[in-house]
């Protein structure tokens, strides 16, 4: 069962990597999109943006109120984001040493 598992580690490593570069990519767009109030952007090409953010904003804005007007909670998320994409696919991340492991 452990060495199934193994065969598919680049495969989550992979997966994981672009998908946590896609959660960063997509806040740091959400906060630049703060800055610009007359963006709608629960409409057309925004929708990519708004989708995987807004529930999870929505539940950071009732933890983390906005300071002084300053909504910080993409900040927040891509600190988050970016600290678990080094944890676990990052160049000593827990998926990679596993991968290594398996290789030796």
């Amino acid at each position: 069962m452990i060495s199934l598992f193994q065969n598919y580690l680049p495969i989550l490593d992979l997966t994981l990597g672009i998908f946590l570069s896609y959660l960063t990519l997509v806040f740091l767009i959400r906060l630049i999109l703060t800055w610009y109030p007359k963006i709608e952007i629960n409409q057309g090409f925004w929708l990519f943006v708004a989708i995987p953010t807004n529930t999870i904003l929505r539940f950071t804005k009732k933890v983390i109120p906005p300071i002084g007007g300053v909504d910080v909670s993409p900040v927040i998320w891509i600190g988050i984001i970016s600290f678990l994409r080094e944890i676990l696919v990052g160049q000593q991340g827990l998926i990679k040493i596993a991968i290594l492991k398996n290789l030796i």
